[in-house]
């Protein structure tokens, strides 16, 4: 259990520091789509399904491998908060297209993602 635990922390320092670093990354964006918030969550979406197909596929993965990398990067890259925070203020903001656009997309691109891994690497 405490390795677990160490485990995830180490998944989640790695990829929180990568969550800041994508922040740095200048996009030019002047339709108000938050694109790199969008961007991250799909490919964690990504991530975390794949790990899981590889594990099902090989069935040897060390569980404590599949902590790191589902719980603890896939859960300190992505921010479901992000999300919400950056919905409401397109809500608040009238822009009431991107903040549908951005709500349909980033569910539907998810999903996708994740059917895209198990289709590549099979479950």
């Amino acid at each position: 259990m405490v390795a677990d635990i160490l485990f995830a922390g180490i998944g989640g320092f790695a990829g929180s520091a990568l969550r800041c670093a994508a922040g740095f990354v200048p996009v030019k964006n002047p339709a108000g789509f938050p694109i790199k918030t969008f961007l991250i969550n799909v490919a964690g979406c990504f991530v975390f399904a794949l790990a899981g197909c590889m594990a099902a596929k090989r069935g040897s993965l060390n569980p404590r491998a599949l902590v790191m990398v589902r719980t603890g990067f896939c859960g300190g890259f992505t921010t479901f908060s992000a999300f919400a925070a950056e919905s409401a203020a397109l809500l608040k903001g009238g822009n009431l297209a991107a903040a549908a656009a951005y709500i349909a997309a980033s569910v539907a691109a998810g999903l996708l993602a994740v059917f895209a891994a198990e289709k590549a690497f099979g479950e």
